[in-house]
């Protein structure tokens, strides 16, 4: 009898903060149809968008009850063990910090925060109150990433000289005007970017296959297609090319933007290239399943991320990655693992502080970029060490940089 279908294991009570289209693509399957699902009891949701809101709720038979607008309400009235966090990247400070203070264990989607000063924040208190945090980069569980890491780390292809990566999503995604919209908001292309939506993803892939700490970060930025727009145009960047010095001396470009034609074969086009002293490697990352003819258009159907089941389960690395840390979450609350193991589910790399770290940076670089002809900002070279001791303080962010 495997650990899912032992019923005296003892689920995890969960409540859901944020119910928009992470939980929709993602986490509802988590949460009802997976074979993680016997572990997990959502007993509580909460979203300000009570229209979201009512979505899940109703399609789940969560109690209205158990329905909040305010988080607060949910951790104060409801007895569970977790929450999940699925709010906007800027607004995960508050609700996990506020959950770590009332006991709880908390889940994130990548990335812990959108900034470093947030992230550092979110690890320290869950250190100082000895609570457990998993950070949800689904990549990590890619096979491929996994392999790669693997050979890498032997020294198949020697020591890191250069790599680049590429995530470009379709116009679609970012464009106001689509029907129906990608997004909630109007707006959302023009208060996130490419930068905080993609580049997390790809840094910490990197990072994940490599075990590298980034030193420091350039970026240049496009705003050519967004701002032409009709009838909504958007303030926001369509493309931004990241480049990023590793302290072993290699570097790293990281070329994401989402303003590609909507013709294109699939919603991400992503792949990369690992350059070492002793060889190479490609990651087809685009290409990781089979072509689909249908009235709509050829499209390249993804089923290693997510996989519809003929028993109605839902597999795949994208549910993978989030179920482990369910496992290990219930794995701390029942003391199984040695200070040493808690210690490795808690670094910074686990966490994806890092990727935080790179992403600010490039940011910044942005912000103090110069602007070169029309759309185009080339930016300054951001030390990231700088950046974090400005933050946080130098004891600190030595910490993060120790050997």
């Amino acid at each position: 009898m495997n650990i899912y279908e032992n019923q005296t294991v003892k689920k995890l009570r969960l409540g859901v903060i944020g119910t928009g289209s992470v939980v929709r693509e993602i986490y509802e399957y988590l949460y009802f149809d997976s074979v993680y699902s016997p572990l997990i009891s959502v007993e509580a949701i909460c979203d300000r968008n009570e229209e979201n809101m009512k979505l899940v709720g109703d399609k789940h038979n969560i109690p209205v009850s158990r329905r909040f607008t305010d988080y607060r309400d949910l951790i104060s009235n409801v007895p569970i063990d977790a929450v999940t966090v699925n709010t906007p990247d800027h607004f995960h400070k508050e609700p996990a910090v506020f959950a770590l203070e009332a006991g709880l264990d908390v889940l994130l989607p990548k990335p812990i925060a959108d900034n470093v000063k947030d992230a550092h924040a979110i690890i320290a208190k869950a250190k100082q109150l000895g609570r457990f945090i998993g950070v949800d980069f689904h990549k990590r569980e890619d096979p491929r990433i996994k392999e790669a890491k693997a050979r890498f780390r032997q020294g198949d292809y020697g020591k890191f000289q250069s790599s680049v990566w590429y995530m470009l999503d379709k116009l679609m995604v970012s464009d106001p005007n689509h029907v129906p919209r990608f997004f909630a908001t109007a707006d959302f292309a023009a208060i996130n970017s490419p930068v905080s939506f993609l580049t997390v993803h790809m840094a910490d892939a990197f990072m994940t296959i490599s075990g590298l700490k980034p030193l420091s970060v350039k970026a240049v930025g496009y705003k050519q297609k967004l701002p032409s727009l009709k009838p909504l145009a958007v303030d926001g960047y369509d493309l931004v090319d990241t480049e990023i010095f590793f302290e072993n001396g290699g570097v790293c470009h990281i070329i994401t933007g989402w303003a590609i034609p909507n013709s294109a074969h699939a919603l991400t086009v992503q792949s990369a290239r690992i350059i070492g002293s002793e060889g190479l490697l490609d990651l087809n990352l685009d290409l990781p399943g089979y072509h689909e003819v249908i009235a709509g258009g050829i499209f390249e159907r993804n089923p290693l991320f997510r996989n519809f089941e003929p028993d109605g389960k839902v597999s795949g690395y994208g549910i993978q990655s989030a179920g482990k840390i369910i496992e290990n979450m219930i794995g701390f609350r029942n003391s199984q693992f040695s200070t040493d193991e808690i210690g490795k589910l808690m670094d910074p790399f686990s966490l994806g502080f890092y990727a935080t770290l790179v992403c600010e940076g490039a940011h910044r670089s942005l912000e103090n970029g110069v602007r070169i002809t029309e759309g185009v900002v080339s930016g300054g070279t951001v030390n990231l060490k700088n950046l974090l001791e400005r933050e946080i303080g130098k004891t600190e962010s030595d910490n993060y940089y120790k050997n």
